[in-house]
């Protein structure tokens, strides 16, 4: 019974990724307006799993630094933690994921200049992320203090997972990436604009509204998140 039930988790696991993954694209490049920005969002987020996988599998299958955990002995890893894992984490990941561009793309329809959006962007949600990631780290972290061995797995894995996430991936990769590629973040095919839904985080505007990036050197003012220029010049 448990080997069928694990045979079963594990042939539907890589179903469960792409079926999450392929979701969160579509909403982010609705919100978003962008191809990139999505392509992104999920590339970082699996990095972050993929590390938090690798963590788990060195403590308990390998070993390594198990008595830091008051672990004794390796054991394998229960089948039912990846899945479980990927949920949570590529969740949480998805909070910062709209978090962090939500603010890029504000700065940079203030500005039109694409390396100050991303310097404001980040300077202004660092704090923010920051904070949220250690409070998440303090409580799962402390499900590795519980003698449950389950309970260790999603600690070591959670606490790993976010701490990358919040540092190395939101903090330089991200922000990296988005400096580099600059107004292509915002990219979007006009076949495929003119195809998907247009929503507005904030309510402040109606769906045949259709967002334009301005070009550089024009900035445009607004109360709303993703106001944006007219076809007109601001």
């Amino acid at each position: 019974m448990a080997t069928d039930l694990a045979e079963r988790l594990t042939d539907r696991l890589p179903i469960f990724i792409v079926a999450v993954v392929a979701m969160s694209f579509v909403l982010l490049m609705i919100v978003f307006r962008s191809i990139l920005v999505p392509v992104k969002a999920a590339v970082m987020n699996l990095l972050s799993i993929a590390a938090a996988y690798g963590v788990v599998v060195a403590v308990f299958q390998w070993g390594w630094g198990k008595d830091l955990i008051g672990l004794e002995n390796t054991i394998p890893i229960n089948p039912f933690l990846p899945l479980m894992m990927f949920a949570i984490l590529f969740g949480l990941s998805m909070d910062y994921e709209v978090f962090l561009p939500s603010r890029v793309r504000e700065e940079f329809v203030r500005t039109g200049d694409s390396h100050t959006s991303v310097v404001g962007g980040l300077s202004n949600t660092a704090r923010v992320i920051t904070s949220a990631a250690l409070i998440m780290m303090s409580v799962f972290g402390a499900f590795v203090l519980g003698d449950d061995v389950n309970g260790k797995m999603f600690g070591v894995g959670l606490s790993v997972a976010v701490f990358l996430d919040a540092t190395l991936v939101r903090m330089v990769l991200v922000p990296a990436t988005m400096s580099l590629v600059g107004r292509a973040n915002w990219w979007l095919p006009k076949w495929l604009d003119r195809i998907l839904p247009h929503l507005d985080l904030e309510g402040g505007h109606t769906d045949a509204e259709v967002i334009e990036i301005p070009s550089e050197g024009h900035s445009c003012s607004g109360s709303s998140r993703f106001r944006t220029c007219s076809s007109s010049p601001c």
